[in-house]
Order: structure tokens, then sequence, then C-alpha cells
């Protein structure tokens, strides 16, 4: 692959891991354009709510608007500084992150909501464990998968540890109880050991361990078992479990090819529970209609298609499993907002990166958007690493460049 290929890759200044390469601007302003349309929907799908119960019809969209500015800092900041400077953090923020997941489960320390302990409220603000933890996982398998690339394939050093990381932090993420998120972990740990070259018969094994684990987690939860009958016919439970599927349903059918107006959404008006933050996208396609839908998941597609751009493109190993993780976080998190909002995915609690009200939420997700831009602007033409299915990740790679 020559440097015409892959553009030219800036040299570090004195070794310091400053570049001076502009930002990839696709991506930048994908970004931008979710989180201004976020800002713009947050307002439009909670007015009514927030004029209700705080007397204050801006109430969300100023506290949205102050965690944007926050992940704006944090974006620059982290674009500053390099992802390269992650390194030394790998480990104590993974500890961190998981110190916090056990903390929320402390009465007193860990705020209760809807049944589950997601929250640690600090005066002023809340902070949610799950979506620092996600990072952080990231991070921390970017980093180890980096330094033991020549051992991944063995197993006791290259499969197992991560494995149990892991392992521990979805055991606390289902005892809040959160079980989107723990699938998400679970998808992303997959995703990374076959990046890495993991043996596919461990792979496996670790799939057919998972599922059953999962199944019982499903089975012997009423809520959730009740979840998955709505999933499958959630007219036969319209005034239940089912309630928010086919208010879901019923707003996006509502908004036809072009929506009824930036605000004319009947179902936010106490139909549509959360509107603003789970089911966000359910107002955006009764609004702006199949247009603005598409729209939406057009600027989806082109942050995981720019993710994984630079993932290939990575000048070094840590940046290749780094930018492939959070387009994986980023990727997975719409997937499955996306499909709950459509009915193709029984309803999970997990927010719409970017887009959903949610001030954590939103400041990692534009870290995780700070780190790609990073990656991206000192890509080198590093190619992750090729111990399985070497000619087809070729061609691939060549593709995505």
């Amino acid at each position: 692959m020559s440097r015409e290929d892959i553009g030219a890759a800036p040299r570090d200044r004195a070794g310091a891991g400053v570049v001076t390469a502009p930002p990839d601007p696709v991506l930048l302003w994908a970004v931008f354009a979710l989180v201004t349309l976020g800002l713009v929907m947050v307002y439009s799908a909670s007015a009514v709510t927030a004029q209700a119960l705080e007397h204050n019809g801006f109430y969300f969209l100023e506290r949205q608007a102050g965690a944007a500015a926050v992940g704006v800092g944090a974006l620059l900041a982290v674009l500053r500084l390099g992802y390269r400077r992650l390194l030394p953090f790998a480990y104590p923020l993974l500890l961190a992150a998981l110190l916090a997941l056990v903390l929320v489960l402390v009465p007193g320390v860990g705020s209760s909501v809807g049944g589950a302990r997601r929250w640690i409220r600090i005066p002023g603000f809340s902070f949610q464990p799950a979506e620092l933890a996600k990072l952080a996982f990231v991070v921390y398998l970017a980093h180890s998968l980096a330094k033991k690339r020549e051992k991944v394939r063995i197993f006791s050093v290259g499969f197992l540890p991560h494995c149990f990381v892991g392992g521990l932090a979805i055991l606390l993420l289902m005892l809040e109880p959160d079980f989107g998120s723990s699938v998400a972990l679970a998808l992303l740990l997959f995703a990374l050991l076959f990046a890495a070259g993991a043996r596919i018969s461990w792979l496996v094994g670790l799939l057919l361990a998972g599922l059953p684990i999962g199944w019982l987690a499903i089975a012997r939860s009423q809520y959730r078992m009740k979840r998955i009958l709505a999933f499958l016919d959630p007219w036969a439970h319209r005034h239940g479990i089912g309630y928010q599927t086919v208010e879901s349903l019923l707003s996006i059918g509502s908004g036809g090819p072009w929506g009824l107006g930036l605000g004319a959404g009947r179902e936010k008006l106490f139909f549509l529970p959360e509107a603003h933050t789970d089911f966000i996208f359910s107002i955006i396609g009764e609004e702006l209609g199949l247009a603005g839908a598409v729209l939406v998941i057009g600027l989806y597609a082109i942050v995981v298609w720019r993710g994984l751009r630079a993932a290939f493109r990575a000048r070094d190993a840590f940046g290749a499993y780094l930018a492939l993780g959070l387009t994986c976080l980023i990727g997975v998190g719409a997937c499955v907002n996306l499909g709950v909002a459509m009915g193709v995915l029984p309803t999970k609690g997990l927010t719409l990166p970017l887009v959903s009200f949610g001030g954590t939420s939103l400041v990692v997700s534009l870290v995780e958007a700070g780190l790609l831009l990073s990656v991206s602007r000192s890509a080198g033409g590093f190619l992750l690493p090729q111990s399985r299915g070497e000619a087809a990740r070729a061609r691939l790679a060549g593709g995505l460049a």
C-alpha cells in the first residue's frame, strides 16, 4: 500500500505523539451533525414534559447543551493530546471503572430508578458508571492485545485473562441490572479477540458458553421474559409490557415520508415514555419522517465506515484495536437503539449515541469520537494482525482505504 493510497502520514514531533495532520473531516462533520440533531430533537421531544415536571420547557435542553459543551471540550483535548497518551492510563482507568461499578451497587451511593441501580448521583448531575466501563474496557483491550500480539494464540496469556476481565465487568453490570450494556461488552470482547487472531475454536466455545448463561439470565427474570413475549407480539400486550413498542411503532409510522413537522409530533405528549432518551428515534421518525430516519441511519453508517477506515489505517496496533473497539461501541449502541425503536429487538435501555438525552452518554460518546479522530489523523498504514483470514482481511483493508 503506497503513501498515495493512505495519504501522507505525519511523523510525531520529537516523539511526543503530536501530529500536524487535520482530523478526518467526514467523521468530524458526521459526529457534529448527530450532536446538533440530538440537541434539536431533545428539546422537541422533552419541552412539554420539562414544563410539566420542572416548570421550565428548556430544562432538558439546557442540561444536554451543557453536556455537549463538556463533551466537545473533551473531544478537542483528546485530539490535541493524541490517543497514545492513554497508554499509561489503560489499567488505572479500568480499575476506576470497575470500582465505580461496585460503588453503584452500594445503598446510599448508587441511585435506584425503575428497579435498576445504575447511577451515582452527585449534587448537580448524575453519573452512569456503565458508560465509563465500556470506554475503559475498550482502552484496556486495545492496550493488552497490542502488547500481546505475538501471544494472542496462547490460551493462558492471550485469551483467558481478557475473558476474565470481561466476565467480571459483565457480572457487575448484570447485578445493576444492565443487560443491554452487558451484551454490548460481550460483543465487543468477541469482536476484538477475533480481530486480534484468537483461535476460532476458543471463540466458538466462548459463544456456546455465553448463550446458556444469557438465556438463564432472561429466563430467571420475570420482567425480561415479559419483554421477550412483548417483542414477539407487542399488540397482544398493547396495554402492558408491549406499550412502549406499540407507541414507538405508531410514532414512526405516523411520520410518513416527510414527517409531521418539527415540534408537531403527538406521541411525546405523554403517550410515549422516555421520548427524549431511549425512544428519541421514534420522535425523529414522527416529526421528520422517513427522510429524517434515513438521515440518522446514514450518519451512523458514515461514523462506522470512517471508524473502520481509521482502524485499518492506524499506525500502530494499539490505535488499530482502539479504533475498532470504539467503532463497535458506537455502531452496536446505535443498532440496538434503532432496533428497539423499530420493534425488531426486545426493549432495552440503551441510549442512541450522540443523540439521546443523557449527560454521561453524550460526554463519553464525544470522547470516543475524539479518540477515533485522533487515530485517523495519525494513520500510517498499519493493518490489523492477519494470523487468520489473511487474504480476506487484506481485501477488506484495501476496500476501506
